[in-house]
């Protein structure tokens, strides 16, 4: 296969591989056709006010003062003498967008809406609201008109504020709740006047939402033991009292209001939220009003986690829910149906009706949930073959049958409590079975990608082999009798997969999955020849040498894995590789250079041993980077001045590059201190980073195409751009990084020395702009696969050095307040990405700079890269189970998809360098090309 062509399908399996995870894990559970479920008994409510404070946390509302007072009176009242309260547990990502989708839709987010933003609609759904006569909502921009979007007719109304009011850096933002709770104020005045909203304001089964985003912004700015955050609750508490006043004289205190009180998500002590911690997953839950539940007294308590304790509750009864658990709650209170897609459980303990009436609720809810399980169970048995289709044994039809009679019966005899946990065990059930339907293809796809998968690692071995060990054979006609009949085996058994899988009527995305496979295993078995070549090799070779070279790459992938989970692991990896020059001998014909290594790899071992949160901006270490870089770059062009003075241009672009680094670092400390008196981001500062970011990608292009100059021009914009970018110590980790870096290009073109290379060349005299001999490209060597180790395990450090990008709560809002303080999930995100990226690119200049060097070509080099990176992959994707928690399974599959997109961006690298060769390649018509 040519090269070209090796990459082109290589990216393209890659690819596959890459959007297969998706494909097995994180399809919609949504499906659709069921019918809406009513309570056929009065409800106690005809209209429902939802608050939801966005960002409130469960312990910073429910736990008192230093001085013992309550935080928010008013819901304290009502908990301890009027409603029902509790925890409502979210689930990961902890969102503004999943949370409320689960509030009041009341199932957990497709994942597919994280390529929308969180904003647009990537399924229908039903919701509370699109159920509800009407609904009034009033808040943010980014959470309410997707529920407007997803509604059925035009019966929910949304007043939103401008986006330009979500500022960070708003002297107060707890005014986006004032201005709510304004609104709503105002819209009661106004409906008093108009006959016709009056006349719908007093129907039935209305809903009012406010979105009080307020402490969520307040808490990112400041985080939530801020004297801000916490004046927030006070706000709202105070916002909430006058709004159920307003609303209680509007409908003349007929007593058929419901107040439900919550948060879509918390948040933790550094301002962040998106992950699994407590502080994120717990918020509070407070209902009162018309059909629920007033405050009861419990001396014995279920929960063992200490906070009644802690706030001062212990002898109030809690009830805690699951968050999907709210949605049917509010429509049971209103007499709605429940949503189709709610896997909520509705918590009867929040319910002041009849046992009948509680009975009747559940009842509906679980032929709802036993409705979404019928048309999922259909879903699968129509793409099934009958004889493999094997139904979830305990909710067969009969069964299903059996429960519908025999819970109709007990209604009917008034034995309620009997009925109850009926249903409730049915619901139990039914969940089960929607797992299990949903699940139901993950073992077939998931063996049919991990069969291509090991085909593809083994044919790139064998590639390799063939291309750098001299098993390259001419073919026999014995050899092409044979290649033909495989192809025709492997042919038919490609055309029996596509059979099976359109008489079970597989999605198009299943014949990709599954046919893979065929043409690579074929790919491997061709080359048979290569294979029995090295087989007969085997005595020949050090094997020794072979076999300790296969211990040691086999620990340090075991090694890389368990940096994805453990970053201390990353510390131990520095350490053994800081003791490499001792160990290669390199030390004592190298001395200085050894010692450069070793410091550098020992000093950015401290780095995965700090924390990556909770930690407080401190712009004295973004300081301190500056000031590291300016003596780094002083040192490097004192010594360059030595060897060969620069010329003037390139002397005047580093003074430039250097004066902007001090630029940055007082653009930065001046916007951090700006922010702190509440003063806004200046104009200037924001001027000064936009112009940053850009001229970091064009400057280096003005410098000398000499190896260290472009790499130190490259390396001082970088920083530049990252600097501003940073709000503590990783401000030191490019510093560092590029440190090591550069010992890594001196101590490599050692090593080429001390191995006695011919091919050998001086560092100081490499110039990228340089046509290199190709017959001085050499082959490949054991000490290559080294090199190649060595560049994995620095894009890993790069990566997690200062935090990790599998997990949102490494990522601080704060820092990309350089630029912009509006909330912009697309620009921040954009930022933040490339803040992630930048150490990532100084590893990749730098493993360049090497492949220059040590006259190696950068395809050959790059495909041992490819089988590391793939085995990281294969370990991840078997990493990736059915049981766990889901945070355990999203943690493995978000390692995966980070090794796969690493590799896929190498893999575009290539073939775009191949290009690029390859053309220069044919214009000089000679044996000369450009390298890389």
């Amino acid at each position: 296969m040519k090269m070209m062509t090796f990459f082109i399908v290589g990216l393209i399996v890659h690819v596959v591989f890459f959007l297969s995870i998706f494909d097995i894990y994180f399809t919609s559970p949504l499906v659709h056709g069921m019918t809406p479920q009513r309570v056929p008994l009065a409800p106690p409510a005809k209209r429902l006010v939802l608050f939801v404070a966005d960002g409130l946390r469960a312990d910073s509302l429910f736990k008192p003062d230093d001085n013992g007072t309550a935080r928010a009176p008013y819901l304290r009242r009502v908990i301890e003498e009027s409603g029902t309260w509790g925890v409502s547990h979210t689930r990961v990502p902890t969102e503004s967008r999943p949370g409320h989708v689960a509030l009041i839709a009341g199932f957990y987010e497709d994942v597919s809406a994280v390529a929308k933003g969180w904003k647009e609609n990537p399924v229908e759904f039903d919701s509370v609201f699109n159920e509800s006569r009407h609904t009034w909502c009033w808040g943010s921009p980014d959470i309410l008109p997707m529920f407007a979007k997803g509604a059925t007719g035009d019966h929910v109304y949304t007043r939103t504020y401008p986006p330009e009011r979500e500022d960070f850096a708003s002297t107060d933002a707890s005014r986006l709740d004032t201005w709510v709770f304004d609104e709503v104020k105002d819209f009661l005045n106004v409906a008093k006047s108009n006959k016709t909203l009056l006349n719908m304001l007093h129907e039935e089964q209305n809903v009012f939402f406010l979105h009080l985003l307020g402490m969520d912004t307040n808490g990112h700015a400041h985080r939530p033991m801020s004297k801000e955050y916490l004046e927030n609750i006070d706000l709202v508490d105070a916002g909430v009292t006058e709004i159920v006043s307003v609303m209680d004289d509007f409908f003349g205190h007929d007593g058929k209001t419901a107040y439900v009180f919550t948060s879509d998500h918390g948040m933790t002590n550094w301002g962040s939220h998106g992950a699994g911690h407590p502080s994120e997953t717990l918020t509070p839950l407070v209902a009162w009003g018309a059909g629920v539940q007033t405050a009861k007294r419990e001396s014995s308590h279920k929960y063992d986690d200490n906070y009644l304790k802690e706030w001062g509750l212990e002898t109030s009864r809690r009830v805690d829910v699951s968050q999907a658990d709210i949605a049917p709650l509010m429509s049971s209170l209103i007499g709605v149906p429940f949503p189709l897609n709610s896997v909520g459980v509705l918590p009867l303990n929040y319910l002041n009706n009849s046992q009948h009436f509680k009975a009747e609720s559940i009842y509906a809810n679980a032929v709802q949930i036993l409705e979404q399980f019928r048309v999922k169970m259909a879903q699968k048995k129509e793409t099934t073959l009958s004889f493999l289709f094997t139904p979830y044994q305990p909710l067969t039809d009969s069964k299903q049958m059996d429960f519908v009679r025999n819970v109709r019966s007990l209604i009917q005899k008034g034995q309620f409590d009997e009925a109850i946990r009926y249903c409730e065990d049915l619901i139990v059930q039914a969940m089960e079975g929607l797992s299990y339907y949903h699940t139901y293809d993950r073992l077939f796809l998931g063996s049919s990608v991990v069969l291509g998968f090991i085909g593809w690692t083994s044919y790139v071995v064998l590639y390799i082999l063939k291309m750098h060990a001299s098993l390259r054979k001419p073919p026999t006609n014995t050899h092409m009798v044979t290649e033909r009949s495989l192809g025709q085996m492997f042919l038919c058994i490609g055309l029996l997969v596509a059979l099976f899988l359109m008489v079970q009527s597989s999605p198009w995305t299943y014949y990709i999955y599954c046919l893979l496979p065929v043409p690579v295993w074929f790919s491997v078995l061709r080359e048979f020849e290569t294979l029995a070549s090295l087989v007969r090799s085997i005595p020949s070779l050090p094997l020794s040498k072979c076999f300790g070279y296969f211990l040691l790459v086999m620990f340090g992938i075991e090694l890389l894995v368990l940096s994805f989970f453990y970053r201390a692991m990353l510390t131990l990896g520095l350490v053994v590789l800081a003791l490499w020059p001792v160990v290669s001998s390199l030390y004592t014909k190298a001395k200085f250079r050894s010692l450069s290594w070793m410091l550098s790899c020992l000093l950015l071992a401290v780095f995965p041993l700090l924390p990556v949160v909770g930690r407080e901006p401190d712009v004295n270490y973004v300081i301190c980077a500056g000031v590291l870089t300016l003596f780094n770059s002083s040192s490097y062009l004192w010594s360059s001045w030595r060897r060969s003075p620069l010329i003037r241009r390139d002397r005047q672009l580093f003074i430039c590059q250097m004066m902007q680094v001090v630029l940055c670092a007082y653009t930065l400390t001046s916007t951090h201190s700006s922010l702190q008196l509440k003063q806004g981001l200046p104009l200037f500062n924001q001027l000064v980073s936009w112009l940053t970011l850009v001229s970091s990608f064009l400057i280096p292009l003005l410098s000398s195409t000499k190896l260290f100059h472009r790499l130190l021009s490259i390396l001082m914009s970088l920083v530049c751009v990252y600097l501003l970018l940073s709000t503590g110590y990783e401000a030191l980790f490019p510093p560092m990084l590029s440190w090591l870096m550069f010992a890594w290009i001196n101590i490599e073109q050692e090593a080429m020395n001390t191995q006695g290379s011919s091919n050998w060349t001086e560092l100081s005299s490499i110039d990228f702009a340089e046509n290199i001999d190709i017959t001085k490209i050499r082959q490949l060597r054991l000490d290559d696969i080294r090199r190649s180790y060595f560049f994995v395990f620095f894009i890993i450090i790069a990566f997690f050095g200062c935090g990790n990008i599998a997990s949102i709560n490494s990522f601080d809002p704060a820092s990309v307040y350089c630029f912009l303080t509006v909330f912009n999930p697309f620009v921040m995100g954009g930022l933040l990405m490339w803040k992630v990226l930048i150490p990532f690119v100084i590893v990749m200049c730098t493993f360049e700079s090497i492949q220059v060097s040590t006259q190696l070509s950068s395809r050959s080099l790059f495909l041992i890269v490819l089988v590391i990176s793939d085995l990281m992959a294969l370990h991840f994707f078997f990493l990736v189970k059915d049981y766990g928690s889901w945070l355990d399974i999203g943690t493995s599959i978000s390692h995966y998809v980070i090794v796969m997109s690493m590799t896929i961006f190498l893999m575009l690298l290539s073939v775009m360098t191949h290009i690029l060769t390859s053309k220069r390649i044919l214009i000089g018509r000679n044996r000369k090309m450009h390298f890389r």
